[in-house]
């Protein structure tokens, strides 16, 4: 099955921008597959100011989120992969969402160790 997160994210950044509010991400920055700017790392994680105006060539990608932006007046190449992402919310409001690092785990829920009780069929009666 396919990862529902990217979809979230995409949704999420829509109804941020729709709104014209700013859209900010927030990435685990520890990861050494997460290509951003380390001087603005703080405390393992950083911050992205996903703004249209801020950025070029954003792709909402399945797997990764990548951009082009200025950083300092330096032209910088974003890369984070989605399982990086922490949250997606907007500056002004603080309203998003926060993602669980158990999101991305690809092994489906474990299967009930119990077998699942018989269901009786529907029965249809005559009330008056």
């Amino acid at each position: 099955m396919v990862p529902l997160k990217p979809y979230l994210v995409r949704a999420i950044y829509d109804w941020i921008v729709d709104n014209a509010l700013t859209p900010f991400l927030l990435v685990d920055a520890t990861r050494s597959d997460v290509d951003v700017p380390r001087q603005y790392v703080q405390d393992g994680r950083i911050v992205l100011n996903l703004n249209p105006q801020a950025v070029a060539g954003l792709s909402l990608g399945n797997d990764t989120i990548a951009f082009n932006a200025r950083f300092g007046g330096t032209p910088t190449q974003v890369v984070v992969p989605l399982s990086a992402v922490l949250a997606l919310y907007a500056k002004e409001t603080g309203k998003g969402m926060v993602f669980d690092s158990e999101e991305d785990s690809e092994t489906p829920p474990p299967e009930p160790d119990t077998p699942s009780p018989q269901k009786k069929k529907p029965a249809l009666r005559v009330v008056k």
